[in-house]
């Protein structure tokens, strides 16, 4: 089963405050799991000053350039996985959370796991 972890802070962050501690954990834990097959595509994301939104309203599609100071929470990485059980994908995610936990204490946020469509027929209604 694919699954797509999202991890969210509730504010945007810049790179510079991450500590340096955890770079050397977070690598090899992502580099372990890579190499065994379960995540299959990962990356943080760039500050939100260099996002643009596409948002479609009324038939309109209206382009914003960031930051948005309306953010609530930022989607600030992703982690696309692959497991044999929905149980699996959240021991991968607990323990990719554990790492921040460990390493980067002041840390809040969240991670989001979500299976992905099987790509099968679409629903009948």
């Amino acid at each position: 089963m694919r699954f797509m972890m999202l991890i969210k802070h509730p504010r945007d962050y810049d790179m510079r405050n991450v500590p340096p501690a955890l770079f050397g954990p977070m690598g090899e834990f992502i580099e372990e799991n890579m190499k065994k097959g379960v995540v299959i595509d990962g990356a943080g994301l760039k500050p939100l000053s260099k996002a643009t939104r596409l948002r479609l309203a009324d038939g309109k599609v209206k382009i914003t350039d960031g930051p948005f100071s309306e953010a609530k929470e930022v989607v600030g990485g992703y982690a696309l996985c692959e497991t044999k059980t929905h149980e699996e994908a959240i021991e991968l995610a607990t323990k990719f959370m554990d790492l921040h936990r460990i390493y980067w204490p002041e840390f809040d946020g969240e991670a989001e796991v979500r299976p992905l469509e099987d790509g099968g027929e679409p629903p009948q209604a």
